[in-house]
């Protein structure tokens, strides 16, 4: 007694498409035909696609279990690869599942870090400080994005930052280096609270390079030609009175010194 193509799909719990999958691509060898040319499938065959199946349930690919040979019952080997990449994927997803749970909590924007979202929403930025911090999340160090939002978190308000904020596109001269002298404190403080601010940047020579691009790229996109240039400036004051404070010390994150923007 043996069985149909169809039968051999109806015992194993699969298709006849997938049965004849399994020969195209050589995971079942062909049986042997009845006088009038139909297939007839025997135990050896049911217990093949039987594990054929039972191997793609648990995840395996065909061609992982073409891998596999057809004599091996227990792929030990291959079981444990699966069960270990399956457990990273199972971390991964709960990792996923703990940020939409802070995102839907606390009505994040999904275009920053979790921790930094939070902070850079409670922070109250205009539309281009938050725009800025979404560049900077790119290319500063984990380290770094630590520190951003620590300051975010513990950031002070300051009369000079809406000064800056509302600056006028064509003000004049006078006006933005007094707000650049005025600045230098803010900025100078932000600093000494956050040493963490101080070593920005990646380690690489090319992620440098891209960090620097990147950031100034940004400040001239998001910001007015006054905000750009009162910026410039306050790097200028902060370089002539660089001493051996650490909040004064370059900072590599786009080969700028800190122009308080956030």
């Amino acid at each position: 007694m043996a069985w149909s193509t169809r039968q051999l799909a109806e015992l194993a719990g699969t298709s006849l498409r997938a049965v004849r999958h399994y020969h195209d691509v050589g995971l079942l060898p062909e049986p042997e035909r009845r006088a009038n040319g139909y297939k007839r499938y025997g135990v050896a065959h049911l217990v093949r696609v039987l594990r054929i199946k039972r191997l793609t349930d648990l995840g395996f690919s065909l061609s992982q279990i073409a891998e596999m040979g057809d004599a091996d019952e227990h792929p030990e080997e291959a079981l444990r690869r699966l069960d270990v990449e399956l457990a990273e994927t199972v971390e991964r997803l709960q990792r996923v599942r703990a940020e939409l749970d802070l995102i839907l909590r606390e009505s994040t924007p999904t275009d920053l870090p979790p921790e930094l979202a939070v902070a850079a929403a409670d922070a109250n930025l205009s539309g281009a400080d938050r725009a800025f911090m979404v560049v900077m999340s790119r290319v500063l160090s984990p380290e770094a994005i630590s520190a951003y939002t620590k300051m975010l978190r513990n950031q002070p308000s300051n009369p000079v930052v809406d000064a800056f904020d509302e600056l006028d596109p064509d003000a004049d001269e006078k006006t933005r280096q007094a707000l650049a002298r005025d600045m230098v404190p803010h900025v100078r403080e932000l600093y000494a609270d956050n040493p963490g601010l101080v070593d920005t940047s990646p380690q690489t020579p090319s992620a440098k390079k891209l960090a620097a691009h990147s950031v100034d790229a940004a400040l001239e996109d998001l910001y007015n030609p006054a905000q750009v240039d009162v910026m410039y400036r306050v790097r200028k004051l902060l370089k002539r009175q660089r001493s051996d404070d650490p909040g004064l010390k370059r900072t590599d994150a786009g080969s700028s010194e800190p122009d308080g923007s956030a």
